[in-house]
This record gives structure tokens, C-alpha cells and sequence, in this order.
């Protein structure tokens, strides 16, 4: 199965150990993808290659018992070593998430083949005329933000005073016209803010502590999603 092909970044769900409250991974997962969550990507920063392995393990048998794991690309971020060693050991995992910084998605797309998918987080400083500019024929979708500041996101872009870059609808609306590939945008979004986000013509949403660190999950996910499927397009 080509995961390009069924590619949906209109609910992306970011999540690791580090962001559930003490929580299975799996359960929030589940709750997410059972309220209409369309990707899935596992990052933490804490976890070892090991556990990184076993939270795909994780993720990808939540996705089988949901009978969705031919419908929501699961992705891992930043770590190739991770996802062709959970590959090896016959987990579902359809590609990778990369930064500026991380490993080049030339070298991804050869490791990982051309039914992967492979996300590539926009540069934060001059990021029009980055995403204007940049060669996109190894990757799927560009991640841009933060909407918001947040705690989930400390290493964000910074301007020369050292205040972090945020994201403005009209940014994101420019930033939507002049892109070859799909948009998601995430950084302390809420629900009250996807109306205004989706008029901007994005693809969708991404979320870590909205979902994963909220009281209920589960409810959390379906508003988020509902919201976003109810607010006119631009």
C-alpha cells in the first residue's frame, strides 16, 4: 500500500510518553483516532531507541485493531535509525518527520523508498521565501508554526531579540498560495482557533497537549475535529 496516496494531514496527532499525563500512548491514540484523527506521529526527546520502537509497536496495533492501518499514516519524527529498525521487525511504520536540522529527505527518501512519507518541518526564519524556493520532490507536506508559543515546542525559531517567531493567519494564508505541497500548522493550537486556521486554505491541524494532555482525550479530539470539518474554507 502506497501511504502517499492516503496521506490525510487534516487531524495530525504529535505524540510521545512525555505528553499523555502518565498515560498508555496507545490509549491516546486510540481516543484520537476513534474521533476522526487522520495521522499519527510518535516524537519524544526523553525515550530510547528501544522505546521509540515499542511505542511504534504500539501505535501501529492500535491502528490494526481500529481496522485503520491502511487510512492513518503513522510517522515517526526525526529518527531514521528508528523507523527502519521498527521496519525490520515487521512494524507498520509509513515514513518519517524531519526538521531543519535533522537528517537530509534525500537520505530518508533513499532508505526509506518511494511509498514513504516524509514531512519536513519550514523554516521558521524566512519562511516565505524558504517555502517558495525549496526543492520538494522528496517530500509530502511542510509543518509550520507555532500558531501560539508552547511548552511542547520549546526549540522554535527565534528573532534577533530572541523572541519566538509565531505565525499569523495572514502569514499562513500566503504561506498556503505560494506552497507546491500540503500545509499543516500546529504550535498551541485550540479548537477556537481552526475556524480562522482553515479559512486560511492549510490542509490541517496539528496537536500534542490538546489531545494528549487533556482531561478527556477522547472528547478533546472529536471537538478539534468536528470544529475543523464544520468551518468554511477561504
Amino acid at each position: 500500500m502506497n501511504m502517499r496516496k492516503k496521506l490525510d494531514i487534516s487531524a495530525y496527532l504529535v505524540v510521545g510518553p512525555e505528553n499523555t499525563l502518565g498515560r498508555p500512548v496507545g490509549d491516546i491514540i486510540r481516543a484520537a483516532v476513534e474521533n476522526g484523527f487522520t495521522c499519527l506521529q510518535i516524537r519524544s526527546k526523553t525515550a530510547s531507541a528501544r522505546e521509540l520502537i515499542a511505542l511504534c509497536r504500539e501505535a501501529a496495533d492500535v491502528l490494526q485493531a481500529l481496522g485503520k492501518a491502511e487510512d492513518v499514516v503513522l510517522l515517526v519524527d526525526d529518527r531514521l535509525d528508528v523507523v527502519l529498525a521498527a521496519r525490520e521487525a515487521g512494524i507498520k511504520v509509513d515514513g518519517i518527520h524531519v526538521g531543519q536540522s535533522d537528517i537530509p529527505v534525500a537520505v530518508c527518501r533513499k532508505f526509506l523508498g518511494a511509498e514513504a512519507v516524509i514531512g519536513l518541518s519550514a523554516r521558521t526564519q524566512e519562511l516565505l521565501d524558504y517555502v517558495r524556493q525549496a526543492d520538494t520532490r522528496d517530500i509530502d507536506y511542510f509543518g509550520a508554526g507555532p500558531l501560539h508559543e508552547t511548552a511542547t515546542k520549546p526549540d522554535c525559531g527565534r528573532d534577533a531579540a530572541g523572541h519566538i517567531i509565531t505565525r499569523s493567519f495572514e502569514e499562513l494564508t500566503e504561506l498556503h498560495a505560494i506552497s507546491p505541497v500540503p500545509i499543516v500548522v500546529g504550535g498551541g493550537v485550540k479548537a477556537r482557533d481552526l475556524p480562522a486556521l482553515r479559512k486560511t486554505g492549510v490542509d490541517g491541524f496539528f496537536v500534542v497537549s490538546a489531545v494528549a494532555g487533556a482531561v478527556d482525550p477522547a472528547a478533546a479530539a472529536r471537538e478539534l475535529v468536528e470544529t475543523w470539518k464544520s468551518a468554511p474554507r477561504s
